[in-house]
C-alpha cells in the first residue's frame, strides 16, 4: 500500500513521559473520528482536535509509494542519526496513524535502526512490534487498544472520567488540559484531580508553550 503524510519533521516530544526527547514525527492523514474539516466539527466524534492533518502539503509530506520509501524519508530528518548513542525516535501520528501504519512499513522503520512510537486514539489494534504505544482516549469512540506504555485523557471530557481507565494495562497515566478557551480552568482542574489521585501526573503541552512544532 502506500503511504499519505500530512508532514515529517524533526523536534523534541512535547507531552508525555518522552517529553524532551529529540523526534522526528511523521504525521499520517485522515481519521476516523473526525474529517479534519472545520464545517464537519460540530457533529463529528471528536470536536477538540487541533491538529491539520488534510493533505500531503506539510514539510517533508506526501505520497509514499513503498514502506521503504517512507521509512528513508523519516531517517534523513535525524542530524546525525548514525552517531545516536540510543536508537533514533519516530513518533507516528496524525490524524489516527493507525489507519495505515502497518507491519511492512513498522518492519522498514525497524530495519533503518529506528525505534518506534504511536499516538493513537485506541479505536483500533496496532500491529504488534511498537516500541512506544500512547493511547488517547475520545468519549462517544470505543476504545478498543486497552494496555501500552502511556494513556494521555485530555481532560475534563463529559462522560470520560479518569477513574474508568485505572484498571487498563498502562505504565503512566497522564492527565493533559484541554486546550481552546477553558485552558486555564482546564488545567487547574487537571492540577488538582492529579494532586488528589496520585496514580495520574499532569501532561503540558511543552512545545506550545515554548514554541516549537
Amino acid at each position: 500500500m502506500s503511504y499519505s503524510i500530512k508532514e515529517i519533521f524533526y523536534t523534541l516530544q512535547g507531552e508525555g513521559a518522552q517529553t524532551g526527547r529529540p523526534a522526528v514525527f511523521c504525521r499520517f492523514t485522515g481519521c476516523n473520528l473526525w474529517s479534519g474539516r472545520e464545517s464537519d466539527r460540530s457533529t463529528s466524534l471528536c470536536r477538540f482536535c487541533d491538529t491539520d492533518f488534510v493533505g500531503t502539503n506539510g514539510p517533508g509530506g506526501g505520497t509514499f509509494s513503498t514502506p521503504d520509501d517512507l521509512a528513508r524519508a523519516v531517517k534523513e530528518q535525524f542530524p546525525g542519526a548514525e552517531i545516536h548513542r540510543t536508537s533514533p525516535l519516530v513518533v507516528c501520528t496524525g490524524g489516527e496513524p493507525l489507519l495505515q501504519l502497518d507491519r511492512p512499513l513498522l518492519e522498514a522503520f525497524h530495519r533503518l535502526g529506528l525505534e518506534v512510537a504511536v499516538e493513537t486514539n485506541g479505536t483500533l489494534l496496532p500491529p504488534s512490534g511498537i516500541d512506544w504505544i500512547c493511547v488517547s482516549p475520545k468519549a462517544r469512540a470505543e476504545l478498543k487498544l486497552r494496555y501500552g506504555d502511556e494513556l494521555k485523557l485530555i481532560f475534563p471530557q463529559e462522560g470520560l472520567e479518569p477513574e474508568i481507565f485505572e484498571s487498563l494495562d498502562f505504565r503512566f497515566f497522564f492527565l493533559q488540559p484541554r486546550d481552546g478557551p477553558e485552558k486555564k480552568d482546564n488545567t487547574q482542574k487537571a492540577l488538582r484531580y492529579c494532586l488528589e489521585h496520585p496514580k495520574w501526573r499532569l501532561s503540558l503541552q511543552m512545545h506550545k508553550i515554548i514554541g516549537i512544532p
